[in-house]
C-alpha cells in the first residue's frame, strides 16, 4: 500500500503534527515474504492507539541514509527547498504503550524503495512515522464478516480480527504465493481462514474472485476486502452488481497496484 510524495504545503487540510522519527529496535522474519520491524524511541511517545485496519506513513531514508521531513510551519506541514521525501504507507500491526514500541510489517517483493529498506533493516536504523490514520470505522453489532485480502494486507486482516468480538462469525480468504507464507493469525472463535495459493504466479485476486462466486454470506453480512486495485475492482462489482449487495455492508482498499511503483493510499475502487 503506498502513497503520494509530500508537497511543500502539505499539512493544510488538517495542521498534522510533523513525522515522529523512530528507530529499529528489532526485526523478525515471520515468513520468507514478510518481515516484522519494530521500532521504538522517544519520538513514539504518545503514539495512539490505531484503530483496526488504520494506516501509517513511512518516511525512508536516502541512500546516504538521511531523512527529508516535513516541518511544521504557519500553514501546516512544509518541505525543505529541494527535498523530496521517499514514504509508502503501512498498517500498524500493534503499538505496545508499555514498551513505547510499534509494529510494522513488511511484504518483500523484491525491487522497491520499502522492500529494499526491510529486506536489509538492522537495529538502530532510523526511519519516520505519521499518522496513524483511516477512514475505517469497525462496527461490533455486525455478526458477520466476509473478508478477502492478498500479502499486502494481511497485516490489516489481522488489526480487523483481532477487534472483531466474540460473538462475530467470519469467513476469512487470503490470497498467497504459496504455503510458507501462511501464518497463525488472531481470530474469534467463529471465525474460518482459508489460505489460498496462486495457481498462477501472476494471476492476481483469480482465487479471491473465484472464493467470492462460490460465497453464500448470510444477509447482515458485511464484506471487507483488500488487495491489487484491479482485483478489487473486480470483487466490487461482484458483490455491488452481480449480488447486489448493499453499498454500506462493503469495504474496498486497493492496496497496490501491478506496475505502479507509488499507488495512492487513498484508492477505496470506487471509481
Amino acid at each position: 500500500m503506498t502513497t503520494p510524495s509530500t508537497r511543500g504545503t502539505a499539512g493544510r487540510r488538517g495542521h498534522r503534527p510533523p513525522p515522529r522519527q523512530v528507530e529499529v529496535v528489532g526485526v523478525e522474519r515471520l515468513t520468507p515474504r514478510l518481515t516484522a520491524v519494530h521500532f521504538g524511541g522517544t519520538g513514539l511517545a504518545g503514539f495512539p492507539t490505531p484503530a483496526p485496519t488504520a494506516h501509517i506513513k513511512v518516511f525512508l531514508p536516502d541512500e546516504n541514509g538521511a531523512l527529508a521531513l516535513p516541518q511544521a510551519g504557519p500553514d501546516g506541514l512544509v518541505m525543505p527547498p529541494g527535498k523530496r521525501p521517499t514514504m509508502r504507507t503501512y498498517t500498524p500491526r500493534r503499538y505496545d504503550p508499555a514498551t513505547n514500541t510499534l509494529e510494522v510489517q513488511f511484504v518483500l517483493h523484491g525491487a522497491g524503495p520499502a522492500s529494499t529498506w526491510a529486506q536489509r533493516a538492522a537495529v538502530g536504523d532510523q526511519v519516520a512515522v505519521a499518522g496513524p490514520g483511516g477512514r475505517f470505522s469497525l462496527d461490533e453489532s455486525v455478526p458477520h464478516w466476509w473478508i478477502g485480502a492478498d500479502e499486502s494486507a494481511i497485516p490489516a486482516v489481522a488489526t480487523l480480527l483481532e477487534a472483531l468480538p466474540d460473538t462475530a462469525t467470519a469467513e476469512v480468504h487470503l490470497e498467497v504465493a504459496g504455503a510458507e507464507d501462511e501464518l497463525a493469525l488472531p481470530a474469534p472463535a467463529g471465525a474460518t481462514i482459508t489460505w489460498h495459493h496462486r495457481r498462477v504466479a501472476d494471476a492476481w485476486g483469480a482465487d479471491l474472485a473465484a472464493a467470492a462466486r462460490s460465497a453464500a454470506p448470510p444477509p447482515g453480512t458485511h464484506v471487507w476486502v483488500a488487495c491489487e486495485a484491479g482485483a478489487v475492482r473486480q470483487l466490487r462489482t461482484h458483490f455491488l452488481t452481480e449480488r447486489e449487495w448493499p453499498r454500506t455492508a462493503l469495504t474496498s482498499r486497493g492496496y497496490w497496484r501491478l506496475g505502479a511503483a507509488d499507488h495512492p493510499d487513498h484508492d477505496y475502487g470506487e471509481d
